[in-house]
């Protein structure tokens, strides 16, 4: 099997909590919009600006030394659905 085609793909060391539109303390936390976390996805809310900088910032919210990440909402349309598909492999629990 592909690793683009695994349920659990490029994730980080720590759990990735989705639709995150706060986080807790113990959380970096990943904005896209209006929602300015720690740091962001775009924050003019611009989809391709998102999906560049995902990987860069999955990588940096990973080596924050948080315990946990919290993503913020990125709209499920257009480049939001790959966006959205790749969050949620990084979400998905590792296989043992």
């Amino acid at each position: 099997m592909a690793p683009g085609m695994m349920a659990s793909h490029y994730a980080p060391r720590q759990p990735v909590r989705l639709n995150a539109v706060t986080a807790h303390a113990s959380e970096f936390h990943i904005g896209f919009g209006a929602i300015a976390g720690d740091a962001s996805l775009s924050a003019s809310g611009d989809l391709v600006e998102a999906a560049a900088r995902l990987f860069d910032l999955l990588h940096i919210a990973e080596a924050s030394g948080r315990a946990a990440i919290a993503v913020a909402p990125v709209p499920d349309h257009g480049l939001g659905l790959a966006i959205n598909d790749r969050l949620q492999r990084a979400a998905a629990p590792r296989p043992a």
